[in-house]
């Protein structure tokens, strides 16, 4: 008995411990994020997405921080399922979608966005002059992870609102149509202010929902 014990008490603190690095991914981003943002040269929210931010002489930084970011959240997706699955009620479309937006950004912080848009100074503005194999992979590896983000968040409003949750059931549904609406307008219309602010702001509701679902689950609400 007391062997078991010792195995379901160090089992629940790993988990404990997957769930806080989870919980940590998203200030990390949006803090670091914003923070660059700010003190950057020449980047403007207006014009410019986050992703220009891994170019220039700091940008390694920024870089470094979507990688940490991206694997954070794969840890804390993997502590989720395990709460979850001790529930009996694991939805698999909800994890599967935060471990692909988790790698997702953790591949495009490997992968440098081409510089433009004026961005960094000395870029000409517009659209990049020269397109790399780089930059195409970084936008690819983003938008299927904000595509694994949005199919988390329908899930989970899915599951909430089968379970009772109203409230969360629909704040998940909420920032997951938000968050595709405004992927939608970025891919459509890069450049535009208006889009590159809605989207600015569906990012930082996207980290915000992977932080309280590891806090939820820290909880036993996964």
């Amino acid at each position: 008995m007391s062997q078991k014990l010792t195995v379901h008490t160090n089992t629940w603190s790993a988990v404990r411990i997957a769930l806080i690095a989870g919980a940590i991914a998203g200030p990390l981003y949006v803090g670091v994020g914003t923070l660059e943002a700010v003190l950057r040269s020449g980047f403007d929210i207006r014009i410019h997405s986050l992703s220009l931010l891994a170019n220039g002489r700091w940008g390694w930084v920024h870089s470094a921080m979507m990688v940490v970011s991206g694997l954070l959240t794969v840890i804390g997706a993997l502590g989720v399922s395990r709460v979850q699955r001790q529930t009996g009620r694991r939805s698999y479309a909800m994890i599967i979608g935060l471990v692909i937006y988790g790698l997702g950004i953790a591949t495009a912080g490997l992968l440098r966005a081409d510089p433009a848009e004026g961005f960094p100074i000395g870029t000409p503005p517009g659209p990049s002059v020269v397109v790399t194999a780089s930059g195409i992979g970084h936008l690819v590896a983003g938008g299927i992870g904000f595509l694994g983000l949005i199919v988390a968040c329908l899930a989970a409003g899915r599951r909430s609102a089968r379970t009772g949750d109203r409230v969360w059931a629909v704040c998940s549904a909420t920032i997951g149509i938000y968050y595709l609406v405004a992927f939608a307008g970025i891919v459509s219309g890069a450049g535009n202010p208006v889009i590159n602010i809605a989207f600015t702001v569906a990012v930082a509701l996207g980290w915000t929902w992977i932080t309280a679902v590891c806090v939820r689950a820290l909880t036993g609400r996964a």
